[in-house]
């Protein structure tokens, strides 16, 4: 019997997810990353704020 016939294929157990699904993880990493951002631009610990600021510049994301 050939080999190939008794392989069977494997699943990772992830399924697919749904638009709306889809659409609530993309949502919530949306906000999550602009927490993260507007958090740091306006934290009170100016070493927070200057590490943010520098690193938005070094990504060339003008700030001002």
């Amino acid at each position: 019997m050939n080999a190939a016939a008794n392989t069977t294929t494997a699943h990772s157990g992830l399924q697919s997810l749904s638009l709306s699904q889809r659409l609530v993880a993309g949502s919530l990493a949306l906000a999550l990353g602009l927490v993260l951002l507007v958090g740091t631009g306006f934290a009170g610990d100016y070493r927070l704020h200057n590490g943010a600021h520098d690193t938005r510049h070094a990504m060339g994301f003008p700030c001002h």
